[in-house]
């Protein structure tokens, strides 16, 4: 079933399975050759599921973030760089949708992102601070009816493919670095200037390049909420959790290498049991938490809607941060258990069982907002708050 005739009545998942195929049939190349996963974005864009977390009203699915996180996993199975470009662009919507009701512009863009199935990048980093996503060097000046910004940014994932890019900056000249806005920059209203290469072990196809930003629009492209607050209610929880289903289809995909390799090894030794046997069913073990941990984040995000002030707790903040650390750990030990399991036809690239792409694309999981940064946030946290006694919330 291709993905322009499939029947009007499709699910996601549906759609997911049929445009991850073709992720994979690509996802070789996008990796050997360091390029961006133009056959994937296109399928997305065809099966309409960049708009799919929008409401209905303006022309998006109305889908929660359970089912998107359903997605990035089907594609992480296939090709991880795909799945991230994905997850990181269904963060921006998240982040959008907190302003859906704050005015016409506000409105209309999201409503514009669902028709023309348009790509949003984030430039969050700044050449100076690194990855620290809540300070800001550059500021946006605004004019009159309009606004003007250069951002060092030290990285802006697929920015040279996005239709739009989502920037941090300081709130006005005079603002201290966390007093940060997010400016919607549009294509059309912005240049952008590579500064450094992406060549890297892994999440080779995310083209995660740094660039000068420079942007000048309406003074109205400038969200109104403090970034602050998009972080708190959204960014930092749909990260994680977005993250962590793309690394659980990661490391789903080489267990189910490895269990490949176990039956047919067991083909040819019948009645023999491989000594690998038992490092699957590990790893399936390990897999089965990870799959734990992201499904209660989600839940308890979904709980967390229904109250918006849960979503700016320490308690809810800490159970994130958890979710994020934990499975980025675990599905590198997954993924190596894997290779043990299939040895050197895991280690080689030309084999059924290789994982040599698997184990490169999933170390990015420690660094992406790297581990340390976000263990020492929590310890931060867990000075003043007391963690949950009770198994069941």
């Amino acid at each position: 079933m291709g993905i322009v005739d499939a029947p009007p009545g499709t699910t996601l998942g549906e759609r997911a399975g049929v445009i991850a195929a073709i992720a994979g049939i690509h996802a070789a190349a996008v990796d050997r050759d360091g390029r961006f996963p133009h056959e994937a974005i296109a399928a997305l864009k065809h099966g309409r599921l960049l708009g799919a977390m929008l409401p209905v009203e303006l022309g998006g699915e109305g889908a929660n973030l359970a089912a998107i996180a359903d997605i990035c996993s089907t594609l992480g199975q296939h090709c991880a760089s795909a799945g991230m470009v994905f997850a990181m662009h269904q963060i921006q919507v998240a982040s959008l949708l907190l302003h859906a009701e704050s005015g016409a512009f506000h409105r209309g863009f999201l409503a514009r992102v669902a028709a023309e199935q348009m790509l949003l990048a984030s430039a969050t980093s700044e050449v100076g601070i690194g990855g620290d996503l809540r300070t800001s060097l550059c500021a946006v000046e605004v004019s009159g009816a309009t606004y003007h910004l250069e951002k060092n940014a030290s990285v802006i994932s697929y920015g040279a493919q996005a239709d739009a890019v989502l920037a941090t900056a300081r709130r006005h000249a005079d603002s201290p670095p966390s007093d940060q806005v997010m400016v919607v920059a549009l294509r059309e209203h912005m240049h952008l200037e590579r500064t450094t290469i992406w060549d890297v072990t892994g999440m080779r196809g995310t083209c995660s390049e740094g660039f000068r930003l420079r942007a000048s629009g309406p003074a109205d492209h400038v969200l109104p909420r403090l970034f602050a607050e998009i972080a708190a209610r959204s960014m930092l929880a749909t990260s994680h959790l977005l993250w962590a289903a793309l690394w659980y289809g990661i490391a789903f995909a080489a267990v189910q290498r490895a269990q490949a390799f176990i039956k047919a090894e067991t083909r040819k030794r019948p009645g023999d049991t491989p000594t690998g046997a038992i490092r699957v069913a590990e790893a399936a073990s390990r897999l089965q938490m990870m799959k734990s941990m992201a499904r209660d984040g989600l839940e308890r995000y979904a709980r967390a809607q229904e109250s918006r002030d849960e979503l700016t707790t320490m308690g809810f903040a800490v159970a994130m941060n958890n979710v994020k650390v934990a499975t980025s750990r675990i599905a590198v030990d997954v993924v190596n258990t894997a290779m043990l399991v299939c040895g050197i036809s895991g280690f080689k690239n030309d084999t059924p069982f290789s994982l040599v792409r698997h184990l490169r694309d999933v170390l990015s999981a420690q660094v992406m907002i790297n581990n340390d940064r976000i263990f020492g946030n929590t310890a931060t946290m867990l000075l003043v708050h007391r963690l949950d006694a009770q198994l069941v919330a």
